[in-house]
């Protein structure tokens, strides 16, 4: 990440909307900015394919369903958060991983300039291609800023993305009993 062209960023930002960058307030904001989109924006540099190689036997394949993972992202049209929950079923072929390895995953994706949309894709194309379990069900919900502080102004309203890929996708049964496990 070029820490120098954000700093520049920020200080043209600033003075286009008027202000004087070296008000005492200002002065280390660009600093501040550069280093908080090197965290923020952090799964650029990030393979999912890290947290999801790490696997443990099973004899099983009943649902493995890690729910209510908290993520933030930015929006990549406006650049401003969108933030919710993420769920995450699969079904296993042999092996699992583990429980923090799913949420590692999701971070890996949340932490980059995004659509809502293309994330929850994102997340279960991941586990099918690396994991390979008979399937993946993933849903995302999340409010977006540019939708709740500027436009339409819409706090509080909620977009629900779902993403289904093997076993998941056309098997009625195996949908219901996730969004049942759920509770929605």
């Amino acid at each position: 990440m070029d820490q120098e062209k954000i700093r520049e960023g920020v200080k043209l930002i600033l003075e286009g909307i008027g202000e004087d960058i070296s008000r005492e307030g200002l002065v280390e904001t660009p600093d501040r900015i550069a280093r908080m989109y090197e965290e923020i924006c952090g799964g650029m540099k990030e393979s999912a394919a890290e947290h999801l190689c790490k696997r443990f036997h099973v004899d099983s394949s009943d649902m493995v369903l890690e729910k209510d993972i908290t993520f933030y992202s930015m929006c990549e049209h406006h650049m401003l958060p969108f933030y919710g929950t993420v769920s995450v079923a699969y079904v296993p072929n042999d092996s699992v991983v583990g429980l923090s390895k799913i949420a590692r995953t999701v971070e890996v994706f949340a932490r980059r300039l995004q659509l809502q949309e293309q994330m929850t894709a994102q997340i279960a194309d991941a586990f099918m291609d690396n994991l390979s379990p008979k399937g993946v069900m993933v849903m995302v919900e999340a409010e977006h800023m540019c939708m709740t502080m500027r436009g339409i102004k819409k706090p509080g309203s909620k977009t629900v993305t779902v993403a289904a890929r093997g076993i998941f996708d056309d098997n009625e049964k195996l949908q219901s009993t996730f969004y049942r496990m759920l509770g929605k």
